[in-house]
């Protein structure tokens, strides 16, 4: 049986009713292809259970993703590292936003613990902003980074980072523990970005994941955005340019949809079929990978796309 998942009133989504970026503004019904399965299998139960004893965050908790019972029945988490408080309060993002509390040093070496419990060969890693540290959190990512290495040497690493602004050397730093796909989102497209993403500056995230190819250009790099917050085509379309602009290798674009009422309302839901399109036109622009859905997620099926990224870097170098 499918169940559609509330992404308002779902009661598995964290409450952080003090984080309050807009006034109270509800979405539009969703249409029939927003349907998800609830997360009630033993696969998912292993998962959290995993997680909970590891002492560990995940952006599918924290976030809301609506794919969490698909990706936990598989044994597949994203870990969110530094915390559950963000520093920012992106008006599109459920977790919750203040003061975060002091890194834990031993969190690096639980992450890798809990990968090889759950025998990842592609392991997905994010973060809370941590403007209030001054590497952004930086050698913490490639602490983690580390420790997953030393203990799964065979597993994939795919990180998901903050844009650390401001932070001059930081992503040095992470580039330098070499992980095998750097993720950046942008999010949205520049116009939305006043409302949406506040606390962030689109060219500097453009050149965040342009200079990872300059440090490294056997790095895989990775960005994505929402659609449905009120952006026209014609701008979703540059964002693509600026993207190969920056040399990005995988493009992913999924429909924004509302952690709460408190939160940015959905402007409008994309049909799939718009979608489709920009997937196609995606593949014209020079991407590598190109995954365009109502529920693509950044790291929705990761380890299968970074294994046809692979495959498509190969394909060109013939």
């Amino acid at each position: 049986m499918v169940v559609i998942v509330d992404t308002i009133s779902n009661p598995l989504r964290p409450r952080h009713p003090e984080k309050v970026n807009r006034p109270d503004s509800a979405s539009p019904p969703k249409p029939d292809w927003i349907r998800v399965r609830a997360p009630n299998t033993r696969g998912y139960a292993d998962t959290r259970n995993i997680v909970r004893a590891n002492g560990l965050h995940t952006v599918c908790e924290e976030a809301g993703c609506p794919n969490i019972g698909e990706c936990w029945d598989k044994k597949h988490a994203t870990f969110m590292i530094m915390g559950d408080t963000c520093t920012r309060a992106c008006a599109f993002c459920n977790v919750k936003t203040g003061l975060p509390n002091a890194l834990d040093a031993s969190e690096p070496q639980h992450v890798a613990e809990a990968t090889a419990k759950l025998g990842l060969a592609h392991v997905v890693i994010t973060s809370v902003d941590r403007d209030d540290l001054a590497d952004g959190g930086a050698e913490h990512f490639a602490e983690t980074i580390r420790a997953i290495r030393a203990a799964c040497p065979s597993t994939t690493i795919e990180i998901l980072t903050p844009d650390f602004l401001r932070k001059e050397g930081a992503l040095d730093v992470v580039v330098a523990a070499k992980p095998d796909v750097f993720n950046h989102n942008l999010e949205t497209v520049p116009s939305r970005y006043l409302t949406v993403r506040p606390g962030a500056r689109y060219f500097h995230s453009i050149r965040l994941l342009q200079r990872v190819k300059e440090l490294d250009p056997t790095i895989f790099t990775k960005s994505g955005i929402m659609v449905g917050l009120g952006e026209e085509r014609h701008e979703v379309l540059q964002v693509m340019d600026d993207l190969r602009s920056a040399d990005v290798d995988f493009l992913t674009i999924g429909q924004y949809l509302q952690p709460t009422r408190k939160h940015h309302a959905v402007m409008r839901f994309v049909p799939p079929d718009e979608f489709a399109s920009y997937d196609k036109v995606a593949y014209t622009k020079g991407f590598l990978m190109v995954s365009a859905s109502p529920l693509t997620r950044s790291s929705h099926h990761a380890g299968e796309d970074f294994s046809r990224l692979k495959a498509a870097r190969a394909a060109m170098a013939r």
